[in-house]
């Protein structure tokens, strides 16, 4: 068991949200659900917490009610290793009424926000040529979706 853990806070949708992002990542699973009981606060029988892994890292979810949202202040920030990757990683989280934001951000269906980005991003924006780097930068500005070959071009000056 790791010591830290994210909690998401939901409304109602927490087993939901996480039997969508284990549907998701790979090396994911539901660890257990509790529900409520008859008196408690909830629906008897409906979840009241859900313990799930993401691709090794676990979560912890509450159906606690609306007082709270997300923001984008939180992000998960998803390495992708190639264009496939961010495809993927992109259209699952941007169905079923997710949004798509700008320079590889989006945001769920549930409101959660999500960062798909490939590790030859940094690799390019580092880059000592200050020209090349600030091409990138500019692409990326302009993308929402990461596109890997556009970010190449950019850095070669195409």
């Amino acid at each position: 068991m790791q010591k830290i853990s994210p909690f998401l806070w939901f409304d109602d949708q927490a087993e939901e949200a996480a039997n969508f992002y284990v549907s998701i990542f790979k090396n994911s699973w539901i660890q257990s659900v509790s529900r409520y009981a008859e008196g408690g606060p909830g629906e008897p029988g409906t979840a009241m917490s859900v313990s799930f892994t993401l691709d090794g890292l676990e979560f912890q979810a509450l159906n606690g009610g609306p007082e709270f949202s997300f923001t984008e202040a939180t992000s998960f920030f998803v390495t992708a290793a190639g264009q496939e990757e961010i495809d993927h990683f992109w259209e699952k989280l941007t169905s079923y009424g997710g949004q798509p934001g700008q320079c590889g951000w989006l945001k769920d269906q549930y409101g959660l926000s999500w960062q798909i980005v490939p590790p030859v991003l940094g690799e390019l924006l580092a880059d000592p040529d200050p020209d090349r780097s600030s091409r990138v930068m500019q692409a990326m500005l302009g993308m929402g979706k990461i596109d890997i070959a556009a970010l190449h071009a950019a850095h070669d000056g195409g």
